[in-house]
């Protein structure tokens, strides 16, 4: 069953022991807004999947980050969001990961839904109903002469 969260407030997200980020909800302007994003749009044609993933985990992260706690500077001050310390902090792979895990594949989790095929009528993924009639007797050939 799809749950829909009619409150859209922002949540907090764990990234990492001692470090979360609160994010706006994953919506699809959201999404939309990050797809027309200039450095989204300026990834060459030939770049690698990753490079887009991480282009992409980064336009989207500038966009949705509110907050967070946990991370600070160079001499481990304090420091608030801003589009070059969302980037440093996505360039952190096990952040990247978390983010791309805790935030990103849940908007997406839809998405792959309907990429699936249906269930079969009969084997191990038994489910679907058949729609054609059973055959009532065998059709019989013309005989050669």
């Amino acid at each position: 069953m799809l749950t829909l969260d009619l409150t859209n407030a922002p949540r907090w997200h764990d990234l990492a022991p001692g470090v979360r980020v609160q994010l706006r909800p994953l919506t699809t302007a959201l999404m939309v807004a990050t797809r027309s994003d200039p450095a989204v749009e300026a990834v060459p044609g030939d770049a690698s999947d990753e490079e887009r993933a991480v282009d992409f985990a980064k336009a989207l992260a500038r966009r949705a980050v509110l907050a967070w706690e946990g991370i600070g500077d160079a001499e481990g001050n304090p420091i608030d969001p801003s589009p070059e310390a969302i980037d440093a902090l996505l360039d952190v792979w096990p952040i990247f990961e978390a983010f791309q895990l805790t935030y990103v594949s849940k908007g997406l989790l839809l998405e792959q839904e309907k990429n699936v095929s249906a269930l079969s009528p009969n084997g191990p993924s038994a489910g679907a109903s058949a729609i054609a009639k059973p055959v009532r007797k065998p059709a019989r050939t013309a005989r050669r002469g």
